[in-house]
């Protein structure tokens, strides 16, 4: 089976700031992320970090369209 890899940035350019993003977030949450390798997050930790930041990119986009 082909792997297609689901977590890429589409815009290049944003992946700095989608990391920059991400380690905000994860430092409001009290989650240690660390650069390189997070494989030792519980997938808890992950999931909290990454849905947090789907809530605010929705917030923000429903901010816009107001």
């Amino acid at each position: 089976m082909a792997s297609n890899k689901t977590n890429r940035v589409e815009v290049p350019e944003a992946k700095a700031a989608m990391d920059r993003f991400k380690t905000e977030v994860a430092s409001e949450l009290g989650v240690n992320l660390k650069e390189g390798y997070n494989g030792d997050l519980t997938s808890k930790e992950a999931g909290s970090i990454g849905g947090e930041m789907v809530r605010r990119m929705i917030k923000k986009q429903e901010e816009q369209m107001q």
